[in-house]
């Protein structure tokens, strides 16, 4: 039997499930995937056993529940101490959970414009004004991190940030968002991933659910 469950719902449209998936795989956590369709009465009515806000990702680990993902972050990092999630450095481990923290916060212009969708491409796809302050403002935050920490992740190693920007990596790939070569670099670093290639293959082999995008869980 698995150490842990981790409650997701699909992996084609939900960013927040590949960030909690991301971590657990970060932190070497021996954990089941239970799927649950949101849309569906009696899961939700399942799922509220779990997350009183019906959130996903929720973990489950020796009787505790833990929502939200930054929450899923600090509890891992917690119970395995050697896991890469959080630098071990104390300025490099702030400046990981600030940019983290941002993520986690903000962009949502971004995120109601494009939102993920690991199936599709759309070549030329036209970006309005508030979705394009979000995207050069995560370029920023990617040049400065990759500059300060040498790459190829955003803090050299594979970290809490990189779960956190990966599906907006995946975003700019559907929607072919325009880059500085330093972020397309980027980009294509974290889409070869092992856990990332695992997660989209995943995601192609899903059945269709929804008629329109579901923007975020």
């Amino acid at each position: 039997m698995a150490e842990a469950q981790l409650t997701i719902s699909n992996k084609n449209y939900s960013s927040w499930s590949l960030r909690g998936w991301l971590l657990c795989k970060l932190a070497g956590l021996d954990f089941e995937e239970v799927s649950v369709p949101i849309d569906d009465p009696s899961m939700r009515a399942e799922l509220l056993l779990l997350s009183p806000s019906f959130l996903v990702p929720c973990l489950s680990h020796n009787g505790i529940n833990i929502w939200d993902t930054l929450s899923i972050a600090e509890y891992l990092a917690e119970l395995k101490p050697d896991c890469p999630i959080l630098p071990k450095d104390v300025k490099k481990r702030a400046h990981c959970r600030s940019v983290a923290g941002e993520m986690h916060s903000g962009f949502f212009n971004l995120r109601s414009a494009l939102p993920m969708n690991l199936k599709a491409h759309y070549p030329g796809f036209k970006v309005f004004h508030g979705a394009q302050a979000d995207i050069d403002r995560v370029a920023a935050i990617w040049r400065a991190c990759l500059a300060a920490y040498g790459g190829p992740y955003l803090f050299g190693e594979l970290s809490l940030a990189d779960a956190m920007y990966a599906p907006v990596a995946t975003r700019f790939l559907t929607y072919d968002v325009k880059l500085d070569p330093v972020s397309a670099d980027y980009c294509r670093s974290v889409m070869v991933w092992p856990a990332m290639e695992e997660w989209v293959a995943a995601a192609k082999a899903e059945p269709e659910e929804f008629e329109e995008l579901d923007v975020e869980f």
